[in-house]
């Protein structure tokens, strides 16, 4: 029997890293010790605290069934209560807040609650994949809005031509920013409120990093600007914050029809997040705080080293305010995937190629900063001993 694939699956584009994962094995089969600064996943553990609260919950036989599928009333409120203290939002936490299994799964879902085949979903790029692939699986048409470093890493919506803005739906957009590490400014947020009232169209906001900040610059909330909680719902996850990215718990919060509008997507699709996580979350989002700013101060050394080593290496970058990536320019005359390949092969060290983030990052290669500081120095050391 032939399995024949759907051709949702057929029209994915090409796996990019398929040649970097070749490439790896062979690296590793020298003896190469290899040290990853590709993949953006906390390499310090969960928050005691958090963890001692999840082991408490999984003996309580209460969590041993169906949890809500919209989350429970305690976690939302929870939600709730640390947007009034950080942002100054106030939720409603029984209509604007539904709970994600990861804010991965609500931006996926999203499209299909909102998108009909045809219609448009303004993407950026260089951006987070799922932007663009959940827009196909919904039979959408996925409009590129380039991100220049010229313009800050930012859209120019003014450039989006009239007859894509007739049929867009929806805008995705994503600051603190993966991977360009650009944080948006008020003037932007307002002119993107602005923007959507004008166009009918519903902004998704990916706010995933607005806690891994430098210099004591918070960023802001999309649902900050006046006007915004009528044409957008902001998407959050606890996973960069608080080193949570496997317990794969967020939520989608907002625009009150458009939560509910996801919130019948989920209801059909998935059933909940196990409540004993659910009850580490509160934890994590009512505990003590000062640990979410020590690990910050953590980053900022790591980003200050890689900084140091990339500004005397000669490479252009801007160095970022937020985020734990550092977006840079390839050396001239070198692809991303030329340099990032090189790299590895030559150093043992991972890289991520900028196009893996779409077209418009070509040219670009992103580091992550989730190696400890000593491992982080060592591979700033050997990528400096490759001339170019």
């Amino acid at each position: 029997m032939k399995i024949e694939q759907a051709d949702r699956l057929k029209a994915l584009p090409p796996y990019l890293f398929a040649e970097l994962d070749r490439m790896k094995a062979e690296v590793a089969a020298r003896g190469i010790d290899i040290i990853s600064l590709g993949v953006g996943d906390p390499d310090l553990p969960t928050l005691p605290n958090i963890v001692a609260r999840l082991k408490t919950a999984v003996d309580n036989p209460v969590h041993h069934r169906y949890p809500s599928y919209e989350g429970m009333p305690s976690f939302r409120q929870a939600v709730a209560q640390w947007y009034g203290e950080r942002f100054g939002v106030t939720l409603d936490p029984g209509h604007e807040v539904v709970s994600l299994i990861g804010s991965k799964e609500g931006i996926a879902h999203a499209p299909l609650a909102f998108i009909n085949p045809g219609d448009v979903v303004l993407c950026p790029d260089p951006g987070y994949p799922v932007y663009t692939i959940g827009t196909m699986f919904a039979g959408g048409e996925a409009y590129i809005m380039p991100l220049s470093e010229e313009n800050n890493f930012l859209p120019d919506l003014s450039a989006i031509p009239m007859d894509i803005l007739d049929r867009a739906k929806i805008m995705f957009l994503n600051y603190p920013n993966n991977p360009t590490s650009a944080v948006a400014t008020r003037e932007f947020f307002e002119e993107a409120v602005a923007f959507a009232t004008r166009n009918n169209i519903l902004v998704c906001h990916d706010a995933a990093y607005t806690e891994v900040y430098y210099d004591d610059e918070p960023p802001m909330s999309f649902l900050q600007m006046p006007g915004a909680r009528e044409v957008g719902i902001e998407f959050h996850s606890l996973s960069k914050t608080y080193n949570m990215t496997g317990w794969r718990i967020g939520w989608v919060c907002g625009n009150r029809e458009a939560v509910n509008a996801l919130g019948k997507i989920k209801t059909n699709i998935d059933s909940g997040i196990f409540q004993a996580v659910q009850e580490a979350g509160i934890e994590a989002l009512q505990g003590d705080q000062q640990p979410v700013d020590d690990l910050r101060g953590i980053y900022q050394s790591r980003r200050d080293l890689a900084c140091g080593f990339l500004s005397k290496a000669g490479f252009s970058f801007m160095a970022p305010k937020a985020t734990f990536y550092v977006w840079v320019r390839t050396p001239e005359g070198l692809s991303s995937a030329q340099f990032a390949g090189r790299i590895l092969t030559e150093t043992g060290v991972v890289l991520t190629p900028g196009n893996g983030f779409g077209a418009h990052g070509e040219g670009y290669f992103r580091i992550s900063l989730t190696v400890s500081e000593e491992r982080l120095q060592e591979a700033l050391e050997r990528i400096g001993t490759v001339s170019w």
